[in-house]
């Protein structure tokens, strides 16, 4: 990088334009680019984040597509992937990218029903105890649909952006239920929570 630095990065950065602008003409696909202007300070070109929700997919469901032909993107979410390009990258495996992604226009995926997102209003839990205290507290594994107004004993973190949608002590609420529930249901990955699947969580008892 030292020697040679200018070079690798000016060929992956051309790499990623050119993929850019290629995944703009597809049909059902979006490489998010001013959107990140009023969020962030800085935007990495060298990773592209593509919407294909205009596909009536999921990002889970594109991730696995792609997977499933020897393509990994880093991240997925309800509505995203997200592709990095390195200097290790180079005419064929943009190509292969490309290709990949042409190919979910015309799969035949199975329809899932969106996730409910609760607003940032929503997002903003009472806390009813230390959470400390919560997680260390005696608790119970309640069915994730009967926990409303019960004080959560973990953490619970959909990932990405792997930031807690409830933590220890705060009270869950039928927003945030719903958002987990519909979350899982698409295919949303839980790495912190006693049961990934949701299908029961931890409750101060």
């Amino acid at each position: 990088m030292v020697e040679h630095g200018e070079e690798l990065l000016g060929k992956a950065l051309t790499l990623a334009a050119r993929a850019r602008e290629e995944i703009e003409g597809i049909s059902g696909l979006h490489a998010l680019a001013e959107e990140f202007h009023p969020l962030a300070f800085e935007h990495d070109p060298l990773k592209i984040v593509i919407d294909v929700a205009e596909l009536g997919i999921t990002g889970y469901q594109a991730a696995d597509h792609l997977a499933e032909r020897h393509l990994h993107v880093g991240l997925s979410d309800h509505r995203r992937i997200a592709a990095q390009i390195t200097h290790a990258d180079d005419e064929d495996t943009v190509s292969a990218l490309l290709h990949g992604l042409r190919g979910l226009t015309d799969h035949d995926f199975e329809r899932r029903p969106p996730v409910d997102l609760p607003s940032g209003a929503d997002l903003k839990l009472e806390t009813r105890m230390l959470p400390r205290d919560a997680f260390f507290a005696e608790a119970e594994h309640v069915p994730l649909d009967k926990a409303e107004g019960r004080v959560s004993a973990e953490m619970i973190s959909p990932y990405p952006p792997g930031v807690p949608a409830i933590a220890p002590g705060e009270v869950f609420t039928e927003a945030i239920i719903d958002y987990l529930h519909t979350g899982v249901r698409t295919g949303m990955f839980i790495y912190d929570a006693a049961d990934p699947e949701l299908g029961t969580v931890r409750v101060v008892g």
